[in-house]
């Protein structure tokens, strides 16, 4: 019987609009995170190749018809995740030959059938022998995302059995959703993948709020991103044209235990592989004591909750 669970959070940039040499990059780390122990390797929201922070900071993306913003729209397509195909293999074969569980955030698009042409800002959770168990489309892009990604679905809206317990995810703002939770909550889940663009003071309330309600551990990754990764079509504000060092997004990833308190405390400013070792694995059973949203705490003669998968 497992006695800990240790985990990695890849708390690196991808080679932004770059889908060959993130790849690389990425069979780097999860070697590397491997070697170091890791079971469950997490990468953050969108990894492959990177959040567009730049919806946020540069000032001409929402005038109708900008050229330079459609020329980035077009290399995030470029460089996109197609479900399953060449990516989807690699990530399976490196889950499999080195028997970890790999979460990762990925812009997906989509060749041909319905939604051709769209982007889902998406997450994937491949088992230790290589089988994605789950490929979930995030709900509802948040603000400015409504420019870039389509609308997903529910098929992805629960945990999958895993070598280690099940595990389940949510992107972002979807943490924000009640409905949302309640559908993982009555799913199962021993580990929960937050996965954000960087874990702020509200985002990490979420992450706790979520590990607190779920009794489960919430594992919240945050990503990495400097002015200089601004795509180069796009104009920089004045303010930070000059520090092309400063972050944008600045990690902030976190593993919250099933009371709400931290297991992990906020890592910001921090690049590179952080471990963490789950040691205390009946945790979320004791939580249960007093709060089971999705058991004895719930009320179904009085609620009724469906999914529309």
């Amino acid at each position: 019987m497992k006695t800990n669970i240790r985990i990695a959070i890849v708390q690196e940039g991808p080679v932004y609009l770059n889908l060959p040499l993130s790849l690389q990059k990425l069979e780097i780390l999860i070697k590397e995170a491997a070697a170091g122990g890791a079971q469950l390797i997490v990468f953050g929201e969108t990894w492959l190749c990177g959040y567009p922070a730049w919806l946020d900071y540069c000032p001409d993306i929402a005038l109708w018809g900008h050229e330079p913003t459609k020329e980035v729209f077009a290399r995030m397509h470029q460089n996109g995740v197609v479900v399953p195909g060449p990516a989807t293999r690699q990530l399976g074969e490196l889950a499999k030959s080195l028997g970890v569980i790999i979460g990762i955030g990925l812009n997906e698009v989509v060749e041909r059938g319905p939604g051709n042409g769209s982007i889902f800002n998406a997450f994937l959770l491949f088992d230790s022998d290589g089988k994605l168990v789950t490929h979930h489309r995030k709900l509802m892009p948040t603000f400015t995302e409504k420019m870039l990604y389509a609308l997903g679905d529910a098929r992805g809206l629960k945990s999958a059995k895993t070598s280690i317990g099940r595990i389940g995810g949510l992107i972002c703002w979807e943490h924000f959703m009640p409905l949302s939770r309640q559908a993982l909550h009555n799913h199962g889940e021993f580990i929960h993948l937050a996965l954000w663009p960087t874990v702020h003071e509200m985002h990490q309330v979420a992450s706790r709020q979520y590990a607190f309600e779920g009794r489960c551990f919430v594992v919240a990754v945050g990503q990495l991103m400097r002015v200089r990764d601004i795509p180069p079509e796009l104009d920089i504000p004045d303010s930070l044209a000059n520090e092309p060092d400063e972050w944008l997004l600045n990690g902030g990833s976190c593993v919250v235990a099933p009371d709400g308190f931290y297991d992990l405390q906020p890592q910001f400013d921090k690049e590179g592989i952080i471990f963490h070792d789950i040691t205390d694995l009946q945790h979320p059973v004791r939580e249960r004591l007093t709060l089971d949203v999705s058991g004895h705490y719930q009320r179904p003669d009085i609620f009724k909750f469906e999914v529309k998968r």
